[in-house]
């Protein structure tokens, strides 16, 4: 099992401190215009847009077909209020950052490492982006140790009247005795498949993917991002607290210019932007299929490891309900020969049953049977 909700609209929150520019990301990802002013709390509400994920496959299908309709895939990304030191006793928003934090599916974390005396930082105006690292990630564990002592609290209550709650009481003692061992993300834990199950019904804030972002100034990023003073440090926590977690430096300030010069010469190789939703995209385990035709290209978003008839139940509830079998072409196989008929030609359609595992590029055509069964 994977650890999250059994869902294929997922979503991902920009979360960090105030002024760090979590509005001004979301603006640039989702060309949206919330507000990012230079003050703490700008941003109360959280705001939320679908971002296209960049995918040189749907636009391959889309030249080929040359279809009347394009439905590229989307994410869904939020973005949240700031948090501060403390978040966890209420401090600041604390109660409604850590709220919208245990609505998204996954994390962008974004911290500060340029220097601008014109941008306040609410930490005494210093830039430390390894003790910022610090604040958020001990603010969401704290809230994590809370919500695991209350329900420590309710299943000790509840196995003495149901017995049977005495595995999970279990279960959420070891949780417990996991987070007490050291900075460790109840994400890096080994989990059997009941203990993620559980873990899916707490809505554990720790669970949660992380992508850290690091946020430089235009001149740092341009003269070479990997060798900006801070990054070797922020690749050193990150490699001890939350080990095997996608760092990518970026410059806001200049993808909001890229953005805005609506110029397409501007597009730099050096943006980051289809990197930071892409690897949105795979810490969510989603992928995509897509169904190709003279009406429409569109792409479809599902968990990893999803089956046909959960893939078909996507499109319509009734596809899955009435599955019978989808016959399945290779990506690769239709850019190589150029057309449906001519992968059909030498025997590379294939025909898969029930048990098929989707794989990521699969173009699908459903079978599907909706005659309704007649009543004894």
């Amino acid at each position: 099992m994977l650890l999250g909700r059994p869902s294929n609209n997922l979503r991902m929150g920009i979360v960090g401190l105030p002024n760090i520019g979590k509005s001004s990301l979301f603006n640039v990802l989702t060309h949206s215009s919330v507000p990012a002013e230079n003050y703490p709390f700008c941003t109360i509400d959280p705001s939320e847009a679908r971002v296209e994920v960049p995918d040189a496959r749907f636009d391959y299908l889309v030249q080929t077909y040359q279809p009347k309709k394009r439905t590229p895939a989307h994410l869904t990304v939020v973005d949240i209020a700031g948090l501060v030191r403390g978040a966890a006793q209420g401090e600041g928003l604390g109660n409604a950052f850590l709220n919208n934090v245990s609505s998204v599916d996954a994390i962008y974390h974004l911290v500060r490492v340029f220097d601008d005396q014109d941008i306040t930082h609410v930490e005494n105006n210093t830039i430390d982006p390894i003790r910022d690292l610090d604040i958020i990630q001990a603010e969401l564990r704290l809230k994590d140790e809370e919500t695991i002592e209350r329900h420590l609290l309710d299943l000790t209550k509840a196995v003495r009247a149901q017995p049977a709650k005495k595995k999970d009481l279990e279960r959420v003692e070891k949780m417990a005795a996991f987070m007490s061992t050291g900075n460790r993300d109840i994400r890096k834990g080994d989990w059997t498949n009941e203990e993620i199950e559980l873990l899916n019904s707490m809505h554990l804030l720790t669970a949660k993917p992380m992508i850290y972002l690091c946020n430089m100034s235009e001149e740092d990023y341009l003269n070479g991002a990997s060798h900006h003073r801070w990054m070797p440090a922020i690749q050193e926590w990150v490699e001890e607290n939350n080990k095997g977690d996608i760092v990518l430096p970026l410059s806001v300030a200049l993808e909001t210019k890229w953005a805005n010069a609506n110029d397409p010469s501007l597009e730099s190789a050096a943006s980051q932007l289809s990197n930071i939703i892409l690897a949105g995209y795979k810490a969510l385990h989603l992928i995509h299929y897509f169904t190709c035709g003279p009406d429409e290209v569109r792409a479809w978003t599902i968990r990893n490891n999803s089956k046909a008839p959960q893939a078909a139940g996507v499109i319509h509830s009734d596809f899955e309900k009435g599955f019978i079998s989808a016959e399945i072409i290779k990506y690769a196989d239709l850019k190589q020969l150029g057309s449906e008929n001519a992968v059909k030609s030498v025997g590379k359609c294939l025909q898969k049953g029930k048990d098929y595992l989707m794989e990521d590029g699969d173009i699908a055509h459903f079978k599907f049977n909706l005659t309704s069964k007649k009543k004894k």
